[in-house]
């Protein structure tokens, strides 16, 4: 009996160790993609009012964590019997996203006025806009969590089922907390910024360190916003790169990050147009 009990430790023991090293590797190869998740994910969390800023980041990361619980099942469930399914799915995704990411670049050059682009004034009996942006935020984190879920997936392939399962559902967790939790530092900077300035009397060492957090914040806001639009692209044409043997050899002696941008842009103009004539196919029908 006894020697049964210390056998079963020693084979959780074993795949303990098995997961660990199998979760580093994964992480590892998900590091890039995580990236461009967190740059996404915080350009999309700002532009609320400070009062609405965590509710609605909490909001989202509820949403992130819905998400890994529909696909990491679904992908282990594929990976075994319909493992083509997961390649036309990562190249759907990607067209979301090089859609998204073209739409961004198209509004601020030709829309720049657009509301989307404005604080969101908080209303109480009407929230739609915010609702909007967290609903956009969630779509774009299920496109970006089925990316990282599929490379945690490959990257443990030959291991046993229990361990993939493990190791996909550590990283899927990993990167929601981390993601987000940084996302969550970045946000409230500029109130962590007004504490310290106002428990220093806005003198000294610490009152500057709130005022630099403080005038920080902006200027990171815009530079997420720039690279969390050119990180959408760059996902997308990594997508088609990796899952479309055509592309993946097309222009070998072109730096990957220039294909993969160039494609990923591409395939965005292809979808803002397809989206464009079937909207206005609709509007006719409608009137």
């Amino acid at each position: 009996m006894a020697s049964g009990f210390f056998a079963i430790l020693d084979d959780i023991g074993a795949l303990m160790d098995d997961v660990a090293v199998a979760t580093k590797v994964a992480t590892r190869k998900t590091a890039g993609i995580l990236g461009d998740d967190l740059a996404v994910n915080a350009e999309k969390a700002t532009g609320f009012l400070s009062s609405r800023e965590l509710p609605v980041l909490w909001a989202i990361t509820k949403g992130s964590l819905v998400n890994k619980l529909i696909i990491v099942p679904v992908a282990l469930l594929l990976s075994i019997f319909f493992p083509v399914a997961i390649k036309i799915i990562l190249i759907l995704g990607g067209f979301y996203l090089a859609f998204e990411g073209v739409e961004k670049i198209i509004e601020f050059f030709f829309h720049p006025s657009k509301k989307g682009h404005e604080v969101i004034e908080e209303k109480q009996d009407d929230r739609e806009a915010e609702k909007a942006k967290v609903k956009s935020a969630v779509t774009t984190d299920f496109i970006l969590s089925i990316e990282i879920v599929i490379i945690a997936l490959e990257s443990v392939t030959g291991e046993s089922l229990s361990t993939q399962i493990i190791t996909v559902s550590v990283v899927a967790l990993l990167a929601t907390i981390g993601v987000y939790g940084i996302v969550a530092l970045i946000v409230r900077m500029d109130d962590a910024g007004y504490k310290l300035m106002k428990s220093a009397d806005n003198k000294g060492f610490i009152a500057t360190l709130g005022s630099l957090l403080v005038k920080s914040l902006p200027i990171i806001i815009k530079i997420l916003a720039v690279v969390g639009t050119v990180a959408l692209i760059l996902v997308s044409g990594g997508i088609f790169v990796h899952n479309i043997e055509y592309f993946h050899h097309l222009l070998p002696n072109v730096p990957s990050i220039i294909k993969e941008f160039a494609l990923g842009l591409a395939a965005g103009l292809i979808a803002v147009l397809l989206f464009t004539i079937i909207k206005k196919v609709l509007t006719l029908f409608k009137s």
